[in-house]
């Protein structure tokens, strides 16, 4: 009987019953379920709307103070002669360039702003989340001049104020807008994808 306990082997002995109850769990340990994407996503998605929802409001109350109190007045020095706010109303593109073209580059901002929507949906980077958080505000308050402020609908003079010297006038949107290219310049040449993926060239 002992000859063939020893060969056969007992369901009662530590290395039995470790053979029949550990794997599961270490297999367990070794395979862990990847954490889910789609909550990660919609924070980022959260935090471009807000970015623009900030950028918009804000470049819509400076505008609104700036035509009550600034225009058809002195200019306002801040530094000097190097820095003044100066209401005037821009037909033309950011800083005053193309002032012919006013409902081609209203065509255009509408058609940024749905790129923009369209990118959000794979959108997993935080630093992309808020270059297109700003050019979407940019956008929209640009637009919205060019909507509803005279001479007409989509082709609108847009209200710029801060006035550098030597250098065109300009408002919060255009900044806005140029901060969110000069971002995502600087993210493209770090390689970095709105998806969040890293690639090298």
């Amino acid at each position: 009987m002992a000859e063939a306990e020893r060969i056969i082997g007992t369901p009662d002995t530590p290395e039995a019953a470790g053979d029949g109850q550990e794997r599961p769990d270490a297999e367990q340990e070794q395979t862990p379920e990847p954490a889910p994407e789609r909550p990660r996503g919609k924070r980022r998605v959260a935090v471009l709307f807000a970015v623009a929802v900030f950028a918009y409001l804000l470049d819509l109350v400076s505008k609104m103070i700036v035509v009550a109190k600034l225009e058809h007045h002195e200019p306002i020095e801040i530094i000097g002669d190097w820095l003044r706010l100066a209401a005037i109303r821009n037909a033309g593109a950011a800083f005053g360039f193309g002032e012919a073209f006013t409902v081609i580059f209203t065509v255009i901002a509408a058609a940024v702003i749905v790129v923009i929507a369209r990118l959000a949906r794979k959108l997993r980077s935080l630093p992309w989340a808020i270059a297109l958080g700003l050019l979407l505000g940019g956008a929209l308050g640009n637009l919205t001049d060019r909507i509803f402020r005279a001479p007409g609908v989509f082709e609108g003079a847009v209200v710029d104020f801060i006035a550098p010297k030597h250098f065109a006038v300009f408002n919060l949107a255009d900044s806005a807008i140029v901060c969110g290219g000069i971002l995502i310049v600087i993210l493209s040449f770090r390689g970095l994808d709105p998806d969040g993926t890293v690639h090298k060239d």
